[in-house]
């Protein structure tokens, strides 16, 4: 049988984790400003197999618009561009024969209106996503009670739950405020 504390924090990690998966999203969003993240994602063909970026290239950033990949063999510089090129970045890839250059256009206000729908629609479904861990979290509940947690602790587990639940929606939120307005003034 589930415990009172079990299943609190089993709910409590599952919960944190979808705030933190959020963050990870919001960070490959592009806002004007350059930033290792845009491309962390990206699979290159490498050697056969696709691989993260940032595992066959060096990623810098020298000027606030600007991205220099350096891959680390010479040879999949052109799978790299071909990786971007394929990607949603919008960006195209110019390269020197050495390292791979992608500058940043400033975003248009159509764009910028976009990239904030992209992210709210990212904070409803990690909403969604809280909703259902605390679900599965009160059913939890529920059977602990029926196998012998009092109705008391049931209950209590219950409003904690929903304590939990209100603190990552308000987390979620905030998280959401941010990238809004960072979208919009950058």
């Amino acid at each position: 049988m589930p415990d009172y504390d079990e299943v609190y924090l089993e709910t409590d990690e599952r919960m944190q984790k979808a705030v933190e998966h959020l963050g990870s999203q919001f960070r490959t969003i592009r806002t004007g400003r350059a930033t290792p993240a845009l491309v962390d994602a990206i699979k290159v063909e490498a050697y056969g197999a696709p691989t993260p970026l940032k595992q066959v290239a060096n990623i810098a950033i020298p000027e606030a618009r600007q991205i220099v990949i350096k891959p680390f063999d010479p040879s999949l510089l052109s799978e790299i561009e071909k990786a971007i090129q394929k990607s949603e970045l919008g960006i195209h890839p110019n390269s020197d024969g050495k390292v791979v250059r992608l500058e940043i256009p400033p975003l248009t206000e159509e764009r910028r209106k976009q990239l904030v729908r992209q992210v709210k629609e990212m904070a409803e479904q990690t909403k969604v996503s809280i909703n259902n861990v605390r679900r599965d979290a009160n059913k939890e509940a529920d059977d602990a009670v029926k196998e012998g947690m009092s109705e008391d602790d049931g209950k209590r587990l219950k409003k904690d739950i929903d304590e939990l639940k209100d603190k990552y929606q308000k987390e979620v939120d905030a998280a959401f405020e941010r990238k809004q307005e960072e979208i919009m003034t950058v």
